[in-house]
Formats: C-alpha cells, sequence, structure tokens
C-alpha cells in the first residue's frame, strides 16, 4: 500500500500498485476496519466483492507506469459501501462463461453477494469508479 487514510465517520481510503499483491492486503485491510467497526460478519461477503473488484482494476485497468488503483470502504449503518478507484474509464464487462470456463463469473457474484447493489460512475478527470454495498 502507499498511503492509506481514515476519514470521518468510519472511512478508509488507500492506494494500491496495480498488482495481484495488492488485492491480498486490500482483502486484509478491509476485514480489519470490519472489525473496528463491529461488522465482522460482513467479512466473508464483503471480501468476495472487494477481490472481484479490485482484481478487476487490476487486470483490465491498462493505466501508465506508476499509476495507483485507489480502496474506499465506507461504514454505513448496518452495511459496508466498498469503491475501486482505477484510471480505466469503460465500465466491467460481464461476460457468460461456458460451464467448463474457469473465470468470468466475477461480476455474477457481485450481483449475488450484494443484491444487485452495485454500480459504475465516471471520475472527474480519468477513469471510473466501482461501487458495492454489502449487508
Amino acid at each position: 500500500m502507499l498511503g492509506s487514510e481514515v476519514g470521518e465517520g468510519g472511512c478508509v481510503v488507500s492506494r494500491w500498485p496495480l498488482t495481484a499483491y495488492s488485492v491480498g492486503c486490500a482483502r486484509h485491510e478491509l476485514r480489519a476496519a470490519l472489525s473496528g467497526w463491529g461488522l465482522d460478519h460482513l467479512a466473508d461477503p464483503a471480501e468476495i466483492v472487494l477481490s472481484e473488484l479490485l482484481t478487476n482494476a487490476v487486470r483490465h485497468a491498462r493505466a501508465p507506469r506508476g499509476r495507483l488503483v485507489e480502496t474506499r470502504y465506507e461504514r454505513q449503518k448496518h452495511a459496508i459501501r466498498i469503491e475501486v478507484h482505477d484510471a480505466n474509464d469503460r465500465p466491467p464487462q460481464r461476460r457468460r462463461p461456458a460451464d467448463d470456463d474457469e473465470g468470468g463469473r466475477g461480476l455474477a457474484l457481485v450481483d449475488a453477494l450484494t443484491e444487485q447493489r452495485w454500480g459504475v460512475s465516471s471520475r472527474q478527470g480519468v477513469g471510473k469508479l466501482v461501487w458495492a454495498v454489502v449487508g
């Protein structure tokens, strides 16, 4: 991680290199934040959602060398809002994998674990943010 800040009211913002290693580190940070907020029961589904969104950013952002991806975890009353900000303007693409494909089901998992409470917004300047609510 290249920087992290804890905002008021239950918010953690971090910046990560676009590497697969960052995904595991971000999951660990999310689990710690949830524990601190008394939302441990959301840790498993929230980690899966974060993993899918951040892995998509790492794989598909096509950002210039040195560009970072940002994660933001915001505590809500009985839920957590997860955001992943990256430099790619294109929204995540849903795939229809064949039964024997090993991948391509990430957004279907996000749909199921968030009860379809997720979306994409463009950012001012460059890129997008993908958000999801778990809980």
